[in-house]
């Protein structure tokens, strides 16, 4: 799109004043869809300060700091499609989380988004479950469009009792775009005929971008001729030999807990977890090796995997800010590390709470380093954590771990690593599932927490608190109820959905069979969601409740390194 030059040196000025890095204009004569879309997914009074919100705007024009532009990867800006400026819009807010934000410009003019485009851009937000997406869309107008018609008529064609009411909602409706963008600057050049079609238009727009046809990704044959050579020697070889004493205490007291199957991403094999009779701690028995660790990690947080698990992350600022709360009385943090930190999420919105503070990351995947590219994380270290402990030693009077312990072969070296890079008077604070959570008993492999097979222990509160100790740190702090996290719910409403058709879209499922398992998926999906909604409707009921009690799905310790050579108080 051209821009004259009086609209791009008001909007440089607009940027300057504001100390915006990245500044998406936004026609105000844009369509009623886009602009209904628009000011349904963003707040303009909190989107600039949002960190982890995802960037959205007009997708016409967007003024760019050639710094952000240069770590975002970005080189080409001219002759973009509306799904590549909305694709670039936002990745530019990722390089920019509090420098980014939209005006109205009224002079340009705004261009159409095909439906091609449409479906093209509805894909990056529903990675997996577009159709789902739009089926149920479509099915939602419909039966909402049954409904008037019946309400309208009657039941033997004559005026019905509730055509008042029906007539008052359909107005709703058709008033929707003036009611949405009153107040602000945004003025649909076609409002007034889009209001009058609505109850039309909308259905058949969703229907346009339903019947769009998509390229496939071209990623995925390689993909697939990967996993199936994978798979073609079995995935016995995955798994070291069945230990018979517990890992943590040493006790020989063992008993099955549960055994299941990948219940996120359904790659075959079955996993096992055992307690300890003895100290109660549960672990995977036989446990991954190095190659199955591998395999079953593959292209889950990066590669296709990537797009489905940045969605869930975003959605959890308001734990990760919960997270960082927790210093707060004890400790002003001048230089925090976060373990296990993936693409810098955590550190990303605990910025909001500790905003002088330095805050760096450590991961084994490739991810951290692109959260440095971000500035997520002011420094990114890529490896295992009891390998870099040494180096790290003394720089850091904080460090944190995450929902990271459980993952990790060893727990007890990385508490060890810990003690190596905190000096006396740093904290450690630590976040992980919770073993003796009932539901997680009663759910058993249903129970969102379990997460086989990337979980290979759970430590009991009482055991991590002991071990801490032995350590050198004195426990300052331990929160169980406000370390819920409420999904747990329509997590196992998810989880059975997904059992009964899985996503044939994935590298590892037999391709022959893609679109008829498609078609059934979107079908279960779309029946289960009366049910996804009273599951989500109880989880949020239920959290008051629980955040005010002394169990839950998840705990957090907080403790401080004591002096060296000294005893715990």
């Amino acid at each position: 799109m051209h821009l004259d030059d009086a609209i791009r040196r008001a909007a440089a000025a607009h940027a300057r004043r504001h100390g915006l890095r990245v500044l998406d204009l936004v026609p105000s004569g844009l369509d009623s869809l886009r602009a209904l879309e628009l000011v349904r997914r963003v707040d303009p009074a909190a989107y600039r300060w949002s960190r982890l919100a995802v960037g959205g705007g007009g997708a016409h024009a967007v003024l760019v700091d050639a710094d952000v532009a240069e770590r975002a990867g970005i080189s080409r800006f001219d002759g973009l499609s509306p799904a590549e400026m909305d694709e670039l819009i936002t990745r530019l807010k990722c390089y920019a989380p509090t420098a980014t934000d939209l005006c109205v410009a009224p002079g340009i003019a705004p261009v159409g988004c095909p439906p091609a485009d449409r479906r093209r851009i509805l894909r990056r937000r529903w990675p997996s479950d577009l159709p789902v997406y739009l089926t149920g869309n479509i099915l939602g107008l419909g039966v909402l469009g049954a409904a008037l018609a019946r309400c309208l008529t009657g039941r033997g064609g004559a005026p019905g009792r509730d055509a008042a009411a029906a007539l008052a909602v359909l107005a709703a409706a058709c008033a929707q775009p003036y009611l949405a963008t009153a107040g602000t600057p945004l003025r649909p050049c076609d409002r007034l005929r889009f209001a009058l079609t609505r109850p039309v238009a909308a259905p058949l727009r969703w229907l346009r971008v339903a019947a769009q046809r998509e390229d496939p990704d071209p990623r995925l044959p390689a993909l697939r001729a990967e996993y199936a050579a994978d798979l073609a020697q079995g995935v016995d070889r995955f798994f070291e030999e069945r230990r018979a004493d517990c890992p943590w205490c040493g006790g020989r007291d063992l008993r099955r807990l549960l055994a299941c199957g990948d219940r996120q991403h359904h790659r075959p094999g079955r996993f096992v977890l055992e307690r300890c009779g003895t100290c109660g701690h549960v672990f995977q028995n036989p446990r991954l090796n190095a190659a199955g660790l591998d395999f079953y990690y593959r292209d889950f947080y990066d590669g296709s995997g990537g797009p489905e698990v940045e969605r869930g992350f975003r959605l959890a600022a308001p734990h990760y800010r919960d997270r960082a709360k927790m210093l707060r009385g004890h400790a002003e943090p001048r230089a925090w590390l976060d373990v296990g930190a993936g693409h810098g999420h955590f550190c990303n919105a605990a910025r909001d709470i500790w905003p002088h503070t330095r805050f760096d990351g450590l991961d084994m995947g490739v991810s951290i380093q692109e959260a440095e590219r971000r500035g997520w994380v002011d420094r990114a270290y890529q490896g295992l954590f009891p390998d870099l402990a040494d180096k790290l030693a003394g720089e850091y009077d904080v460090v944190s771990m995450h929902h990271y312990l459980e993952h990790t072969v060893d727990p007890r070296a990385e508490l060890d690593a810990a003690a190596r890079v905190l000096p006396p008077g740093g904290h450690l604070l630590i976040e992980v599932p919770d073993p003796e959570w009932p539901l997680g008993r009663l759910a058993r492999g249903w129970w969102h927490a379990w997460f086989q097979p990337q979980h290979l222990h759970f430590v009991t509160a009482g055991n991590l608190v002991r071990v801490l100790e032995e350590r050198g740190f004195r426990v300052v702090a331990v929160e169980r109820g406000p370390a819920h996290q409420p999904v747990e719910l329509l997590m196992i409403v998810m989880l059975l959905a997904h059992r009964i058709v899985p996503d044939p879209g994935k590298p590892w499922r037999d391709p022959r069979v893609r679109r008829l398992r498609g078609a059934a998926r979107t079908a279960v999906f779309v029946a289960a969601g009366p049910l996804m909604f009273a599951a989500a409707a109880a989880d949020q009921l239920l959290l008051p409740v629980i955040r005010r009690g002394n169990r839950s799905n998840a705990y957090r310790v907080l403790a401080r390194r004591v002096a060296d050579g000294a005893r715990p108080e």
